[in-house]
């Protein structure tokens, strides 16, 4: 088995890694990334692309065919990966998340590639309190990052076939700790406050609803569509990839850091306007095609996992939202070093 993954520098990327190291102890697992992110490090004892095979250093834009020879499964995690940096960088967003994903899609699939896996978003349902959502609602993309993940899942449906296998996990929203971790999401968010602060600021009324999923059950779920077979689900499948005891309300998920956390305060701001990202995933498909591989981590270890991780790194930044734990910051930084341009490719 030899595996490509892209995006592998990331937040993400580490654990999928491990996972899948464990899984295929024999297998040639590579990785592709741009590396924007790669000295963002936390608390690693190695440099997690010491577990693979072999990294490529490379525009996931502008993949050469000779990085895919020989791969049989690709799994595609690059991309301009939350709403503020979609906002600030929308076209080039679309180009990233969309244009070269379908590009790379077509790609594996004239070199022979079986399986690719495509990290997509339960964003795409935008705002949605009239129950849970399946796969077959109505989608409501609201930010330039949700309709990328839209138009990357209609263009690649048009690839798949019964040798080129195409599997869209819709993932929940990511949490928990990673070897690169980030600040910019809701959970982590929450913990790094409580542990800096002793003070969660929630900017909304605290009602809009959340589905959360760790990135070591986002890691399951992708070891699982790498081998999944198109006669089960199809030769295109896109499914919700989580767990119904994670629909969180912004609320309630802050209540549960200060549970684990004590001391903490809680303060809401019960004048705010409505927030559209509101809504409630149904996981049932996901739970009845991948039994063996549903989510199986638990909020409030996570939590602690999250205190315990910053603690060890003697976090304390008050102002950790203007910090490089913050994806967008990062990129900001490079830019105004003179790293990136404005289309996000490196300058030298």
């Amino acid at each position: 088995m030899n595996i490509l993954i892209t995006g592998n520098m990331g937040y993400i990327g580490p654990t999928v890694v491990q996972r899948l190291r464990s899984t295929y102890p024999g297998a040639m697992i590579y990785g592709l990334d741009l590396g924007y992110f790669a000295n963002c490090l936390t608390n690693s004892s190695i440099l997690p692309e010491c577990r693979l095979n072999g990294q490529h250093f490379c525009d996931v834009r502008h993949v050469p065919d000779h990085m895919l020879a020989d791969i049989d499964a690709i799994v595609h995690l690059s991309a301009i990966s939350n709403d503020p940096m979609g906002n600030a960088f929308e076209e080039v967003t679309l180009d990233i998340n969309y244009k070269a994903t379908v590009k790379l899609a077509g790609q594996a699939k004239k070199a022979g590639v079986k399986a690719f896996v495509f990290a997509s978003s339960c964003s795409m349902y935008g705002y949605a309190e009239d129950g849970e959502r399946t796969e077959t609602s109505p989608l409501n993309p609201l930010t330039a990052y949700a309709k990328s993940k839209v138009l990357s899942e209609e263009g690649l449906a048009k690839l798949a076939d019964s040798n080129f296998t195409v599997t869209s996990l819709r993932f929940a929203t990511a949490c928990g700790m990673s070897e690169r971790l980030r600040l910019d999401l809701v959970v982590n968010d929450f913990v790094a406050a409580a542990v800096s602060q002793k003070k969660i600021t929630i900017l909304s009324d605290g009602t809009p609803w959340r589905p959360l999923i760790h990135i070591k059950d986002m890691a399951r779920a992708i070891d699982w569509a790498i081998a999944r077979k198109a006669g089960k689900a199809g030769a295109f499948l896109a499914v919700n990839a989580g767990s119904k005891d994670w629909n969180f309300q912004v609320k309630a998920l802050a209540d549960t850091v200060a549970k684990v956390i004590p001391g903490v305060e809680i303060s809401i701001n019960k004048n705010a306007p409505p927030d559209k990202r509101s809504y409630r995933v149904n996981f049932d498909l996901f739970r009845s095609l991948a039994p063996d591989h549903q989510p199986v981590e638990d909020m409030k270890n996570s939590i602690r996992e999250l205190k315990e991780g910053l603690e060890a790194i003697s976090f304390k930044d008050n102002n950790f939202r203007n910090s490089l734990f913050m994806r967008l910051k990062v990129l900001e930084h490079l830019m105004a070093e003179g790293l990136l341009s404005t289309d996000l490719a490196w300058k030298f």
